[in-house]
């Protein structure tokens, strides 16, 4: 397969792909980059489109040594389209979505692995469809109404226009159209809460810069969510039949202890919380959570028959 990778325009990788394209579903077009040749494979959710599947460039390199790697750019940033309507930004969009690499990969069966919003697709894909997981591995997961949300993003309306920008206040629509990267640089800030962070806190917001103030709201306010009660929130979780890891810093500032906790206890899955994290562990501790992925991986290669 030809290679499309544009090296002008980015950073120089540890890792090139060895094959990459796009799957189309609906008219909507995502990339996918694959690494690696290892008879076990990762697919990489991305999270919501204000990052790119750059976003585990510390992992890439070396999971690829070991394991293939599959990854895409979230519908809405990277090298994806930008639909314009909040249907196409619907959860089930990108477990779909991910499901379509896979099978344009000739990939039948991944440790399904994900940040965030990713954590919850991926959960999601191998409770509908449990041919296609080996294990989840999902990092601060984010399951609508699993538990309640992290009031961080309680504190004001996000579409009515305030009289302060300080805080947490700048999770507002009318703040993003007027400074969206003075947004981004308070959002990565917050979620990479670690000292010396700054070049992790770069590199996120230069990826938010790849998608815009209309496209991030119609994906993370306006796109309908998959459930709508913590009842239905807990049947997906319990319908979850393989292996689980769930990782969880202990500054996350987006998704709480209580929801990755629930998480692993309806999957009967195991926690790992990282003290002194926050919400990115896989920017800011690499080698913790790379090993913790191996790992994984060799646990269920011992309990395979």
């Amino acid at each position: 397969m030809e290679l499309v990778t544009d090296v002008a325009r980015e950073q120089t990788r540890a890792r090139y792909p060895d094959a990459e394209g796009y799957v189309d579903r609906n008219g909507v077009r995502v990339f996918w980059e694959s690494y690696g040749e290892g008879p076990t494979t990762f697919l990489l959710f991305p999270t919501s489109p204000i990052s790119q599947s750059r976003l585990w460039k510390a992992q890439i390199p070396y999971l690829a040594r070991h394991y293939r790697v599959l990854t895409f750019d979230p519908r809405g940033n990277g090298r994806s389209d930008r639909p314009q309507e909040a249907a196409a930004y619907g959860y089930w969009e990108f477990v779909e979505d991910g499901r379509a690499v896979l099978d344009a990969a000739e990939v039948n069966r991944a440790i399904l692995t994900g940040l965030c919003d990713g954590g919850g697709w991926a959960l999601m894909l191998a409770s509908t469809h449990p041919e296609t997981a080996l294990g989840v591995a999902a990092i601060a997961p984010c399951v609508p109404y699993l538990t309640r949300g992290h009031p961080n993003y309680a504190g004001y309306p996000f579409d009515e226009p305030l009289d302060t920008d300080a805080g947490w206040a700048k999770w507002n629509i009318h703040y993003w159209r007027r400074d969206f990267r003075g947004f981004l640089e308070f959002f990565f800030s917050q979620q990479l809460p670690e000292p010396h962070s700054t070049k992790q806190i770069e590199d996120c917001v230069a990826w938010g810069l790849g998608t815009d103030p209309e496209t991030l709201a119609l994906a993370d306010e306006e796109a309908p969510l998959p459930w709508s009660s913590a009842e239905e929130a807990e049947a997906v979780c319990k319908a979850v039949s393989c292996p689980v890891l769930v990782i969880h810093g202990e500054l996350d500032a987006c998704q709480t202890r209580e929801r990755a906790a629930a998480v692993a206890a309806l999957t009967g899955g195991t926690l790992v919380g990282l003290e002194g994290a926050g919400h990115l562990p896989q920017a800011r501790h690499p080698v913790k959570v790379n090993l913790l992925l191996r790992e994984f991986v060799e646990s269920l290669e011992r309990r395979a028959p």
